[in-house]
């Protein structure tokens, strides 16, 4: 690249930083102000919603079974308006449904509509079906193979009993119709074109798709266990104060400035490069978020922040390789074309299995499982994209501007190899011991508390009361000077606050409270604040936010996920042993962190599903990229001409500094995070921190030694049938001569 066209590109670059700059700092901005137009679109705990309560239809009371079935239909419909919206059940027959974001209740209730009774009848009245047959219905485009025209239409997806239900009715009343009544009164007459045996049917006729969506959303409310009503909704203030914003903002900053001055300080002109790339990178996400009206919560923002982080790694596998070339002696322009070609495959593999642990938590998990499992696509994609496209063309810019001195790039000294397989023992021990004290702390507590984890309300739910005060209190005022009082009755930190719009009234959020409690609760507001009996709300059980069902998703997603990553690493590097290794040792993160969780007491709420997320997609990488280089000493040497454990202590010690660095850039950003953000995001950032750590001494001194122990066995039952083929037998004549 001439001189004059490297400039040219190095300012350009330069100026989309700057137009990027300018347009995330709008961004911010609108985010910090609650303003979703100008900003970011910030969940229930950082800007509010609307919270609507259903009451049950009808004189009898629903089985504990339907109220929960019931929440959890009901929380994938309101997913599909919001996946950070929350539903939990309250008292014996009531649910409410909380949606971020929203101002205008009315608006959500015409969109979300009510809840009612869906009946699948014949023209004769019979009833041979319902919404609990109903597994999903979508609005959807369609061309029609004879006319060629768009379609607009339903297509409905059956349980298997309703799909065999189906196929019999759509048999018998071939050619005539089938309609469908919702709360009594037909919203589609559709004709039976032919027999439908797959549960998979097409409602047609729609005159544009915004009909369509509203049958596929009556028919969808109709599917759930119960009938509900609305009984009342209103807008509901942000559970945290602007000051959660403002300091997550403010460690993301700090963060960045340090991660851009120790690349460059590392790496030098490399580095710099990646500095650029990384403040794009950041700017691109941000408008991302922005542009797609992407729900950000608390830990969604440490999601973000945790990302900026990870996204350099990358740029350091890459820029590791650009040393080993240099060192063997190579020209810089060669290295830096050789450092890419050659890291590309432990990129690539890294990325793709984190992107499927992704696809497979966005389609199989469900509220903040699917919301966490976009933003992690989003930070993959255009992380890789700025390091294997911008950074590179940053690299030949500065390159073609005249930094060609090996000086500006560094060459990587040849390291002694480390005995990490001669200490795997020693290793796996310290492992087995912080696992095994996680085992007994769970015990431990469970006999001194009734559990052994320390459950937020998001888990075990609690009790909620409204309160009338003479004042309009601010989230801030709130947490300094009313919720003491609160924290000091219920003798539990766990204390959840939301204002209501337009009123001075709070709702607090506790745990189960006994009757003698809510009086005492009562008092203390007397005494403390002069707020009288009649300002106080009845007192109302509320259910986990998050549902058993919720937790299966999760549990499911992530078994999914990993067997799908298994696969594919089986698949890439031909040799299943390095799957069951990266599995291994994911597992073993997850322990640790859950040890960390069970020994600090740490609140096991909503974050801790989205630690333990990132966690799966974190930890995976750093494995990735040690056993990439174990799979090229072995097509460069072959497993059987040399000796494995030398191999595999090489690979893991020139690695070593690619571990270390990337570790150290994502563990800055978490501690920043969780040295300025407010109490509830040092939650999500301790165990965080944990699993940072413990992931990149999984990645380095357990996964290679662990396919090593994996490997030499398998190696073992080949050649000892060998063996036996080669030992002489004896004879029965040498028998005798020895007598």
């Amino acid at each position: 690249m001439k001189k004059k066209r490297s400039v040219a590109a190095f300012v350009i670059f330069l100026a989309i930083v700057a137009l990027l700059g300018y347009y995330s700092y709008g961004i911010v901005r609108g985010t910090v102000d609650k303003d979703s137009d100008r900003g970011i679109k910030l969940g229930l705990d950082l800007a509010g919603g609307v919270s609507i309560t259903y009451q049950v239809a009808g004189d009898e009371t629903p089985s504990a079974e339907d109220m929960s079935d019931t929440v959890y239909q009901l929380q994938q419909r309101v997913s599909a308006y919001d996946t950070e919206a929350s539903v939990y059940q309250v008292g014996d027959d009531r649910i409410t449904a909380e949606i971020p974001g929203a101002t205008d209740a009315n608006e959500i209730l015409s969109e979300l509509g009510t809840p009612g009774s869906l009946e699948f009848q014949t023209v004769d009245g019979e009833v041979y079906m319902t919404g609990d047959d109903v597994v999903d219905a979508q609005a959807i485009t369609q061309q029609d193979q004879t006319t060629s025209q768009i379609q607009y239409g339903v297509e409905l997806t059956l349980s298997d009993e309703g799909a065999d239900i189906f196929a019999q009715y759509t048999q018998e009343y071939l050619n005539n119709y089938l309609p469908i009544y919702y709360d009594g009164e037909c919203i589609t007459y559709p004709q039976v074109n032919q027999q439908i045996t797959d549960g998979k049917a097409v409602i047609t006729g729609m005159a544009d798709f915004e009909e369509a969506e509203v049958l596929a959303s009556q028919i969808r409310s109709g599917a759930l266990k119960v009938e509900l009503e609305e009984l009342q909704s209103e807008v509901v203030g942000a559970q945290l104060g602007s000051q959660a914003i403002t300091s997550s903002i403010l460690a993301a900053v700090i963060g960045l400035l340090i991660i851009v001055v120790f690349m460059i300080v590392v790496y030098r002109i490399p580095g710099l490069a990646a500095s650029i790339a990384l403040l794009i990178y950041t700017g691109i996400v941000l408008a991302i978020l922005h542009l797609y009206h992407i729900t950000l919560t608390l830990p969604g923002i440490a999601g973000i922040i945790l990302s900026i982080g990870m996204a350099v790694d990358a740029n350091v596998i890459i820029f590791a390789r650009i040393r080993e070339e240099i060192a063997n002696g190579v020209s810089v322009n060669t290295a830096i074309q050789t450092g890419y070609k050659k890291a590309f495959s432990a990129i690539l593999d890294g990325n793709v299995t984190t992107l499927i642990a992704a696809a497979v938590l966005g389609i199989r998990g469900s509220g903040t499982v699917r919301g966490f499992a976009v933003t992690l696509a989003i930070g993959i994609v255009f992380s890789m994209f700025t390091a294997l496209g911008v950074t590179r063309w940053l690299m030949r810019s500065l390159y073609g501007m005249g930094l060609q001195d090996k000086k500006f790039y560094g060459e990587k000294k040849e390291r002694k190899s480390i005995n990490f397989v001669g200490k795997r023992f020693i290793c796996i021990g310290i492992s087995a011991a912080v696992i095994l004290a996680g085992v007994i702390g769970l015990g431990a507590f469970n006999a001194k508390n009734g559990q052994g984890l320390n459950y937020s309300l998001e888990f075990v739910g609690g009790t909620s009361t409204t309160v009338a005060f003479d004042t309009d209190y601010s989230i801030e005022e709130i947490d300094e000077q009313i919720v003491p009082y609160i924290e000091e009755v219920t003798g539990d930190a766990n204390v959840q606050t939301q204002k209501v719009a337009d009123s001075n009234d709070i709702i607090f959020k506790t745990r189960a409270l006994s009757l003698e409690e809510r009086e005492a609760f009562a008092q203390t507001l007397e005494e403390n604040f002069g707020v009288a009996e009649e300002d106080i709300s009845e007192s109302q059980n509320i259910s986990s936010t998050i549902s058993s069902e919720m937790r299966t998703d999760a549990v499911w997603a992530v078994v999914i996920a990993t067997i799908c990553m298994l696969i594919y690493i089986w698949f890439r590097f031909r040799d299943i042993r390095f799957g069951g290794a990266a599995v291994i040792c994911l597992v073993h993160d997850v322990l640790i962190v859950f040890a960390f969780y069970v020994l600090s007491q740490t609140t096991v709420g909503s974050t801790f599903i989205a630690c333990m997320l990132t966690l799966v997609g974190y930890s995976i990488n750093a494995t990735i990229v040690i056993f990439d280089r174990i799979r090229e000493h072995l097509r460069e040497n072959g497993a059987q001409k040399t000796d494995l454990k030398e191999i595999v202590n090489t690979s893991v010690t020139q690695t070593l500094s690619r571990s270390v660095n990337t570790s150290l850039t994502t563990f800055i950003m978490v501690f920043m995070i969780f040295i300025l953000g407010v109490p509830s995001i040092r939650e999500f950032a301790g165990p965080l921190m944990v699993g940072i750590i413990c992931g990149g001494y999984s990645s380095v001194c357990l996964a290679a030694p662990i396919w090593y122990m994996f490997k030499t066995r398998s190696l073992k039952k080949q050649e000892a049938p060998a063996a036996a083929q080669q030992i002489p037998q004896n004879t029965g004549k040498k028998k005798n001569k020895k007598k």
